[in-house]
């Protein structure tokens, strides 16, 4: 155990180390949030939006890359670390080598999906649909990804069972593909709509991540231990900046990269039923866009004032302290309820 916090420890201490001059850097690339006004999925500009946001035009973007860049290095480090003092890399899957490449790609791939948008939206390159990318082209890429993924988890990790408590295990072989994909696609989207306030987002990962933590820990699967130990490590660095207001912003980088990651840190523990309900707050998140986008499409109207339903509290009166604050209690009591199913047999 103290390996595992030692290595945490290390990564919170340099990302702390690097994050001031990140934000600097970032500001001498003028890699900051754009100043023209946002549009929504329709291409239709979004004033509820910008009226509460407008302030936080300027602030860097680009925490994400930070934390990705830092995370896999030191990832690396502890891996060749453990092997040198005869830790062994405990799994419980065939090959140890195909687990870490997976969630190696799963964290870079994503986070150079999200790049780009990154820098359609600071740098206004033509953008033609949603953020930079068109929704569909940005969906078809995400599906790309996450089937890459999941052919992986089904064929080099063998993962082709689905355990809900009280019913019991169902194989639904390989359908576990498609199924696993829309899993890794969801969550994707759900981080990224849900990293519209100061802190939201990273804090309610973080709290997520941590009750993964500790379902890796349990059935000792040690590299997958080892990259979440580190991972929040550079989360809680972050979020000593993010926190409102905020001096840094994730990014579509982080956003997507950190939610297609989360899934499939919970497919890779074997605790997909549990997986929805640790991230309860992603899955509020991009129900309620969905629903929003759902009715404008088919009924021709809103069937609520805005979304998500952050920016539906904001729109009620709610400060943004308030909102991030409840919504990490709501994540922590997701997150024990979730563990719980996660130990059900």
């Amino acid at each position: 155990m103290s390996l595992y916090l030692f290595a945490g420890f290390v990564s919170c201490l340099v990302h702390f180390l690097l994050i001031i001059p990140f934000i600097n850097f970032l500001y001498k690339l003028k890699f900051q949030r754009a100043t023209q006004k946002t549009k929504d999925a329709f291409n239709k500009p979004t004033p509820i939006f910008d009226k509460f946001h407008q302030h936080k035009q300027g602030t860097p973007v680009g925490g994400g890359i930070l934390i990705i860049v830092l995370t896999t290095l030191l990832f690396c480090y502890f891996l060749l670390f453990f092997t040198f003092i005869n830790k062994p890399l405990s799994t419980s899957y065939p090959s140890v080598l195909a687990e870490i490449k997976i969630l190696l790609f799963s964290f870079i791939s994503f986070a150079l999906l999200g790049i780009y948008d990154d820098l359609s939206k600071i740098f206004f390159w033509k953008k033609n649909g949603f953020f930079g990318l068109r929704m569909r082209a940005k969906l078809i890429l995400e599906v790309i990804l996450a089937l890459i993924i999941a052919y992986w988890l089904y064929s080099d990790l063998k993962i082709d069972i689905i355990y809900v408590p009280f019913l019991g295990l169902f194989q639904p072989g390989v359908f576990y593909i498609v199924f696993a994909a829309f899993v890794i696609v969801a969550f994707a989207n759900a981080v990224n709509i849900t990293d519209g306030l100061d802190g939201l987002a990273s804090g309610v990962l973080m709290i997520a991540i941590t009750a993964f933590w500790i379902v890796a820990r349990t059935i000792i699967d040690v590299p997958t231990s080892i990259f979440i130990a580190i991972w929040l490590g550079g989360l809680v660095a972050f979020l000593y900046f993010n926190i409102y207001p905020a001096r840094i912003f994730l990014g579509d980088t982080g956003a997507l990269s950190f939610g297609a990651t989360f899934a499939v840190v919970g497919l890779i523990l074997g605790k997909v039923f549990a997986l929805p309900i640790i991230g309860g707050i992603f899955v509020i998140e991009i129900a309620s866009s969905l629903v929003q986008l759902l009715s404008k499409r088919f009924l021709k109207r809103k069937i609520m004032p805005v979304s998500p339903i952050h920016l539906l509290l904001q729109r009620n009166g709610w400060e943004e302290p308030k909102i991030v604050m409840r919504f990490w209690i709501l994540s922590i009591v997701f997150s024990l309820f979730g563990l719980m199913i996660a130990f059900m047999k």
